[in-house]
């Protein structure tokens, strides 16, 4: 788009955008990770740092019925949780990370997890993003998780010219109406692992083209 879009402008078209989303994708809530609770949620995330969701899955398909609660990640040796999860990458800091975020949320959480943004990024290994996932998909609170393919996109749409995944996240959420907050990231996945890849994004085939400043 070679003129500067006004604010009525820019709205329509995020709106247009919106719509387009609900229509192909829906509109219903879903996780990527598998987890039957929040402190299983909590530790998938954590594992899922520059790794693939289905490789986290696999993991922890064996992960969670070995360790079954809070207080056996605890109190779990640090060698052997190691080798339970080493086909996961950076696995030394992310066995290190849970045993520490586990002990932390029995000693001062009674084994739950935490909701507010300060307290998840209080727990090690746990930055903005994994608590955005803990916040939307457990305590279903307004908010914006910017991983890799939300950035990418984003920045396509013309939504935000940040760099920073933080100032990305306030960016959009002066730009997305509230309640699309939480599915902008389950949408902005599926169209990114679909249509708008990284390596060859099939502009012709996305039907965000028209709405797209990057559109080829």
């Amino acid at each position: 788009m070679a003129k500067r879009e006004t604010k009525a402008e820019r709205e329509a078209r995020v709106a247009r955008i919106l719509a387009a989303m609900n229509q192909e994708y829906g509109t219903e809530y879903r996780c990527y990770l598998n987890h039957e609770t929040p402190w299983q949620l909590l530790i998938a995330v954590i594992l899922s740092a520059q790794c693939t969701d289905a490789r986290v899955n696999i993991v922890t398909a064996d992960l969670f019925q070995k360790y079954d609660s809070v207080e056996k990640f605890a109190a779990a040796d640090i060698r052997e949780l190691e080798q339970d999860i080493h086909s996961i990458g950076f696995y030394h800091m992310k066995a290190k990370n849970i045993i520490s975020c586990c002990r932390t949320l029995m000693e001062q959480y009674g084994g739950e997890v935490p909701r507010t943004i300060e307290e998840l990024t209080a727990l090690a290994g746990v930055g903005r993003k994994t608590a955005n996932v803990i916040r939307g998909n457990i305590y279903n609170e307004p908010s914006i998780v910017v991983d890799t393919h939300v950035k990418r996109i984003s920045r396509k749409l013309g939504l935000t010219k940040e760099e920073d995944p933080e100032k990305i996240e306030y960016a959009l959420m002066k730009v997305l109406p509230r309640d699309h907050w939480i599915l902008w990231n389950i949408h902005v996945i599926t169209l990114g692992r679909t249509i708008c890849t990284a390596r060859s994004p099939k502009c012709g085939e996305c039907f965000l083209r028209k709405d797209c400043p990057s559109a080829l």
